[in-house]
C-alpha cells in the first residue's frame, strides 16, 4: 500500500544514524520503512554528540536538527530532565508551519505534545518503554550511588509526566506487555513491533564453539547480567565472550578470574554480528522486563540458539524460537543439551516464518500509516 504524497512529522530523541543502539534502529529503520511505502518524512533531531548525517537528509522530505540543553539547571525542574533537555522553541514553530501529522519517538520527545495550537494534528506517541519502570530498574541495577539517586528521581518524575499521553490521539507500543499497560490508562494504545535491520534470517546451520553476549555495558542492568553469566559459565566447559562498550571494574575484574570467559570492548556493529552468526549459542538473560530488547531481535535474525530467561521473552510471540532458563543451574542444563546439537535449516525455516510474520518492518510501515492517516 503506497501514501505517496503523504507528509509526516517525526521528532527524534536522538540523531537516529548511525542506527546502532536500541532506540536509534527502531527509528532509523521505522522512517526508512515509511518512506520505502511512500510517505516523505520531515525529521526533527536532537543532537549532543552526534552528527548530521547525510543518508538521513536522503531519506527524509527534509531534516532538522536542534541542541539538547544538557545544562545541570534542567535537573532541578518538576519536568523529566529527559523531557525537558529536549525543549527547543525551534521546533514547536517548524511543527506549526504546516498540518501534518506528528510522530513523537519516545516520551522523551513529548515537550510540546499538549501545547493547545498541535491539538488540531493527528498526534502519535511511539513508547519504546515504560520509562518510569525502566528508570526504576536502572536505579536498582546501578552501583554509583550519585547515578542511582538520579534514575530514582528522573524515576518519579517520568511517573507524574506519563499522563501527558493522554493528549495523543495514538501511542505506538513497543511491546505486548506495554501495549496492555498503556490500554489500561490511556485506551488507545496499539502494537507495533520493533523495527530493525533485517529483511530475512541469515542464522547459519551447523555448531559454533562459543556462547556469546553482548550489550552496552555502561548500562548498569547489563552490566548486572554480564556479571550473572561470569557466574553461570563458572565451571562450564564452554567458552563464554562478552562484547560491550564501557564494561565496569567489576566485570572485567570478575572476567580474569576465568579461564574460559573473554571479554571485548568497544566493537563496531560489523564484529558483533559476525560474533552473533558464529556462536553456538547467544545468551540473553535481562533484568528489565519493558519493552523488548533489539538485540534479541539481532540474534534471532543473525544467530544460532537463543538461550534467554523469562523478562526477555515473555509476551514477544517470541517464546517458541529461544529456550528459557530462569536459574544458573537450568541455564547450564540447557547449555550442555544445546551444545551438542547442530543449527538446521529446518530450525532456520520455523524461524524466519515467525519472524517475519510478526516483525517485517514494511507490514509495520503499513500498519502504522493505517493508524496515521
Amino acid at each position: 500500500m503506497k501514501h505517496s504524497g503523504k507528509h509526516l512529522h517525526i521528532v527524534s530523541f536522538d540523531i537516529p544514524y548511525p542506527a546502532n543502539y536500541g532506540g536509534v534502529i527502531d527509528v532509523f529503520y521505522k522512517l526508512r520503512a515509511l518512506a520505502s511505502i511512500g510517505i516523505k518524512v520531515h525529521l526533527h533531531c536532537f543532537q549532543y554528540g552526534r552528527q548530521p548525517s547525510k543518508l538521513l537528509e536522503e531519506l527524509c522530505h527534509k531534516v532538522y536538527y536542534y541542541p539538547r540543553d544538557v545544562s545541570k539547571s534542567q535537573l532541578f525542574l518538576r519536568i523529566p530532565y529527559i523531557v525537558v533537555s529536549r525543549s527547543a522553541m525551534e521546533l514547536y514553530h517548524n511543527l506549526l508551519n504546516d498540518e501534518h501529522p506528528v510522530l513523537f519517538e519516545g516520551i522523551h520527545s513529548t515537550f510540546f505534545l499538549s501545547e493547545e495550537k498541535l491539538q488540531r494534528r493527528k498526534l502519535i506517541v511511539r513508547t519504546h518503554n515504560i520509562e518510569h519502570e525502566y528508570y526504576k530498574n536502572l536505579a536498582k541495577a546501578e552501583s554509583n550511588i550519585f547515578k542511582r539517586y538520579y534514575f530514582y528521581n528522573e524515576a518519579a518524575k517520568l511517573e507524574g509526566y506519563e499522563n501527558i499521553l493522554s493528549k495523543a490521539d495514538v501511542i505506538a507500543s513497543i511491546s505486548p506487555n506495554d501495549t496492555s499497560y498503556f490500554n489500561e490508562r490511556y485506551k488507545k494504545a496499539h502494537y507495533i513491533p520493533a523495527f530493525h535491520a533485517y529483511s530475512k534470517v541469515n542464522s547459519k546451520t551447523g555448531k559454533g564453539t562459543y556462547a556469546f553476549y553482548h550489550g552496552n555495558l555502561a548500562i548498569g542492568e547489563n552490566d548486572m547480567a554480564a556479571l550473572y553469566l561470569v557466574d553461570v559459565f563458572r565451571s562450564s566447559p564452554l567458552t563464554l565472550i562478552i562484547a560491550g562498550s564501557k564494561p565496569s571494574v567489576n566485570l572485567r575484574s570478575a572476567v580474569q578470574k576465568r579461564n574460559n570467559i573473554t571479554l571485548l570492548s568497544d566493537l563496531n556493529t560489523r564484529q558483533i554480528n559476525e560474533l552473533i552468526m558464529d556462536a553456538q549459542i547467544n545468551v540473553l538473560p535481562t533484568f528489565q522486563p519493558t519493552g523488548i530488547k533489539l538485540k534479541l531481535l539481532s540474534a534471532l535474525f543473525n544467530g544460532r540458539f537463543a538461550l534467554v530467561n523469562t523478562p526477555m521473552i515473555e509476551n514477544t510471540g517470541l517464546e517458541e524460537l529461544c529456550t528459557v532458563a530462569d536459574s544458573e543451574s537450568s541455564m547450564r542444563d540447557a547449555m550442555n543439551r544445546m551444545v551438542r546439537s547442530d543449527f538446521t535449516q529446518l530450525d532456520i525455516t520455523h524461524r524466519e516464518e515467525i519472524l517475519m510474520e510478526n516483525f517485517c518492518n514494511r507490514t509495520n510501515a503499513v500498519k502504522l500509516a493505517g493508524l496515521i492517516y
